[in-house]
């Protein structure tokens, strides 16, 4: 004998069945209305979490310590000027309740009222947001090893180019001047045979620390190889920049000079360029600066000497 089966009302049944389906998704559903924000409907996993809507507006189940519609609403960005839908708009969003990161996906629909209404299905992305974070730190770590000279703790050479580049193009956009240095250790060779590469890794360290005591916050400073290091000085003038150059060559004197012995003083030459405008680049700077330094050494070292693109084009007429 067989069974029959009763066949449901045909409205009753759609409606049940639509909601198996959404109380059983492993994401947030919900409904309101676009005008009063009364939720209309929340699914089952919507419910575990924030609560039965019980006539409550959105913001005042989904959010925490809200007193009226949330700032980030998008219900604006849901329907045209003409009052229909703009189709889905999807964004990520971390949940001040439960803190955790959603991809919600946002639609204006029709209502079984006639009403537009706000659907919106929030999947749980924290897992996905974690490793983003992760890898984003490993990165940014990474990019912190390669961009810092492992010695000195100053920049790299890499880091110091990457910055500079960027200050170059943000002088030429404010027609601001740009100080170059360029810093030798006076008979570095002299220290590493005397007293070993040791010795002379820690006189490294120290006049690293040291430079960056005589400079601003918004200057770069850098290790460009072995025992030569540049800095960059944004906003300055040769005038100002001669006087930090000063200053900077009787701190490394009177560091190095704790060092000197019978046949040598130990101290450092800098040399000095600065950019004007668009005048010239950092590739540029940095060798009229080197050959400023060549001058110090040639004028006998433990000074500051300048080059700058007009004895360039003098020097080679």
């Amino acid at each position: 004998m067989s069974t029959t089966r009763k066949i449901p009302d045909s409205l009753e049944y759609a409606y049940h069945s639509i909601q198996t389906v959404l109380d059983s998704l492993d994401a947030l559903v919900y409904v309101s209305d676009m005008d009063t924000h009364e939720m209309l409907f929340v699914n089952r996993y919507g419910r575990e979490i924030w609560g039965a809507p019980q006539g409550r507006r959105c913001w005042e189940i989904l959010q925490a310590g809200q007193s009226g519609p949330c700032d980030f609403c998008t219900n604006k960005l849901l329907k045209d000027d003409e009052g229909k839908s703009t189709g889905v708009y999807v964004w990520e969003f971390q949940n001040t309740v439960d803190k955790k990161w959603y991809q919600c996906r946002d639609q204006a629909i029709e209502w079984v009222d006639g009403r537009i209404v706000r659907m919106e299905i929030a999947t749980d992305i924290s897992d996905r947001k974690a490793m983003e974070d992760s890898l984003k730190q490993a990165h940014e770590s990474a990019r912190e090893m390669a961009y810092t000279d492992e010695l000195t703790g100053v920049l790299s050479r890499r880091g110091l180019f990457s910055y500079a580049q960027q200050e170059f193009a943000r002088a030429e956009r404010s027609s601001e001047p740009v100080a170059v240095l360029m810093i030798d250790i006076d008979n570095f060779k002299l220290i590493n045979d005397t007293w070993g590469h040791v010795k002379g890794d820690k006189i490294l360290e120290s006049l690293a620390q040291a430079v960056k005591k005589e400079l601003r916050e918004s200057d770069l400073f850098g290790r460009i190889g072995g025992d030569e290091f540049s800095v960059i000085l944004p906003s300055t003038d040769s005038e100002e920049a001669g006087a930090i150059a000063e200053r900077i060559r009787k701190t490394v004197y009177t560091l190095l000079g704790r060092l000197k012995s019978e046949s040598c003083v130990f101290s450092c030459s800098i040399g000095m360029t600065i950019k004007r405008g668009d005048d010239i680049s950092f590739d540029r700077a940095l060798l009229l600066a080197d050959r400023a330094l060549y001058r110090s050494k040639l004028a006998g070292r433990n000074r500051v000497e300048s080059f700058h693109r007009q004895d360039d084009e003098s020097s080679s007429d």
